[in-house]
């Protein structure tokens, strides 16, 4: 009877230790990252009162004869499956979704503890902590590479309160663009068309002759827009310039086939004197006319007439004509040996009628000019086949300067492909070495080339110094990627309008923290007042052979062990180790179903121990009345 009392209380100790178990489970249904543990029963040593024999003979063998003695709890096993995650609205909350635990230490990283609770804030020295003040444990950003270097040690995770970010001057500025191939350039052509009155009609807006300019085509050819129903081309497209007083003048007229362009007659610089007017007619005794094909046909031919010309009594020696910043044809007699007095008026003939929008555009050429005057004459405006692009940079100090690129054609569907001119400039007082003294489009610091396929073949001026001028490091060289040479991948010239896709640069200014979020590898990246992101910290995490092995030191986190094994550490995501979810955290892993039922069976067991006690102890009585 006795072993049964015995036994009995052997189940009522284990039932009670179940009991336990079972109810620290359910009292953590909610703590975050929580691992339940179950309590697993083993039978204690039987007493034998028989040995087993084996078959002899005719006789057969017989089992051992054992009496049980009770049970016991031969151990607690941790269930480290994985908990729900659950979305929260704190950004330094973090989940683990996978194998592995957090690492936080509470001295300094002296020694480490183990957690799958992510509820982490930053405190007043902005040490990265859990809510028992234990500073998590990773890598942090080197201030000279800035770089997270995760194959270093693991330290504490400490981002300072009013973190800033310094300046950073820009090195490099890439270009993705499309420079036209086009023979006629079209997005620098408005569409003119004339009502059945005669009036101009630019894309449906009624305009005034005098609105219309001179436009150049893909191979910087000029022409003149007009009511003409043919259109541009050779037949009449010009003007007069008089020297004199109208007594003697030139016919300055543009062809669109560079076979007209001859270099009959006394033309200076490409520009040529014909003896024949465009309709086949004989000029007027006291005219000389030139036919320009390109913008430097016309300057030559303007300068030949105004200054060297021995047929053109009213010209002055020493007048100058050139195109100043603003692509202006500009007449200068400062260093002339006689007065100059111009005259300006359309063309007519058989093939179109009076061209008022040519001659509006040089009118302002019309006057006197003084030999020896520092006061110049200028056209308007002439539009060419142009691309600009522009980017903010910026200096050592922060300060942002405006970087332009301005593109011109040179050539057209040459056997070679296509060139463009090109200059960058940026606002005083900045300025830019390296392309001095060209400082317009007009006076070209570079030239950019392309192959018969509009693949970039090379450009010659692959850096700049830049000087802001402003206090900060002179001479910062800044690299022009304009793509890579024979490829597509950054400026192209194919048979498509001039367009920007793309420009960057590497530059930025200096900024202040404005928040922190985390990416699922356990980054934690900064957002600053000036636009840059960057990571700042990374979490790191370790993963054991034995999770199980792990013991619990109260606070949600774990000590390791004897048999847990030694801490793998890394990056999250890697070698086995789950990823990270910001703004979650893991939910306890109790099945609270799973846990109230426990409860009723481990009641029932204690119950039925009691229960084999006291029917015991009834025996007991049912002996000891045999005396009485």
């Amino acid at each position: 009877m006795m072993k049964a009392l015995d036994s009995g209380v052997t189940g009522l100790q284990s039932h009670q230790i179940a009991m336990d178990v079972e109810s620290n489970n359910i009292a953590n249904v909610n703590t975050i990252g929580f691992k339940y543990s179950r309590a697993n029963f083993s039978d204690l040593l039987a007493q034998t009162n028989q040995i087993a024999t084996a078959p002899q003979g005719q006789l057969g063998g017989k089992n051992a004869v054992q009496i049980g003695l009770g049970t016991s709890i031969n151990s607690i096993t941790k269930i480290m499956s994985q908990g729900s995650i659950q979305n929260t609205d704190k950004n330094t909350d973090v989940a683990i979704q996978g194998d592995g635990f957090f690492i936080v230490s509470p001295d300094g990283g002296s020694t480490y503890k183990y957690s799958r609770s992510g509820d982490f804030k930053f405190d007043g020295s902005g040490n990265f902590v859990d809510n028992n003040g234990f500073i998590v444990q990773g890598w942090v950003r080197d201030k000279v590479t800035g770089l997270v270097d995760s194959t270093a040690p693991i330290s504490n995770i400490t981002i300072p309160p009013g973190l800033t970010t310094p300046a950073n001057a820009s090195t490099e500025v890439v270009v993705k663009a499309n420079l036209s191939a086009s023979t006629t350039i079209t997005q620098y052509k408005p569409t003119y068309e004339t009502t059945a009155t005669g009036a101009f009609i630019q894309d449906g807006t009624p305009k005034a002759p005098e609105d219309m300019g001179v436009m150049f085509n893909g191979s910087g050819t000029a022409f003149a827009l007009t009511s003409a129903a043919s259109g541009p081309g050779t037949g009449g497209d010009g003007i007069f310039i008089s020297t004199d007083g109208g007594q003697t003048y030139a016919e300055f007229r543009y062809t669109s086939n560079s076979g007209d362009v001859t270099t009959t007659g006394t033309g200076a610089g490409g520009a040529a004197i014909s003896p024949l007017q465009s309709d086949g007619t004989t000029p007027s005794t006291n005219a000389n006319v030139y036919y320009f094909n390109t913008t430097e046909d016309l300057r030559a031919a303007v300068a030949n007439w105004t200054s060297t010309n021995a047929l053109n009594p009213g010209a002055s020696a020493g007048a100058t004509v050139n195109y100043n910043g603003q692509g202006k044809l500009q007449i200068s007699n400062s260093s002339g040996a006689s007065n100059l007095s111009i005259a300006v008026a359309g063309i007519t003939d058989v093939n179109t009628v009076k061209n008022e929008t040519f001659t509006s555009n040089f009118l302002t050429l019309a006057g006197n000019i003084t030999a020896g005057s520092t006061t110049a004459k200028q056209s308007q405006a002439v539009n060419a086949a142009t691309h600009s692009a522009s980017i903010d940079v910026y200096d050592s100090l922060g300060s942002k300067h405006t970087l332009k690129v301005d593109f011109r054609k040179a050539t057209s569907n040459t056997t070679n492909g296509t060139s463009w001119n090109y200059t960058v400039t940026v606002p005083k007082p900045a300025d830019i070495g390296g392309v001095a003294p060209y400082q317009n489009i007009l006076n070209p610091a570079g030239t950019i080339t392309f192959d018969s396929t509009g693949a970039l073949a090379g450009y010659n001026i692959p850096a700049i110094d830049f000087t802001g001028n402003n206090g900060s490091k002179p001479n910062q060289s800044i690299n022009l990627n304009f793509g890579s040479i024979n490829g597509f991948d950054g400026i192209t010239s194919f048979d498509n309008p001039s367009a920007t896709s793309g420009i960057s640069q590497d530059g930025y200014p200096g900024g202040d923290l404005e928040g922190i979020r985390i990416d699922a590898s356990g980054t934690l990246i900064g957002s600053f007042s000036n636009g840059r992101s960057f990571g700042l910290a990374q979490i790191g995490m370790a993963k054991f052979s034995n999770n199980e092995g792990l013991t619990s030191d109260g606070g949600n986190v774990f000590l390791q062990s004897a048999n847990s094994g030694d801490p793998i550490i890394g990056t999250a995501a890697t070698a086995g180790r789950g990823y990270m979810q910001a703004s979650a955290l893991e939910a306890s892993n109790v099945d609270l179903s799973k846990s109230l039922t426990n409860l009723i069976v481990i009641q029932r067991g204690y119950q039925a121990n009691a229960k084999t006690i006291t029917t015991a102890d009834t025996l007991l009585e049912t002996l000891l009345g045999i005396k009485r």
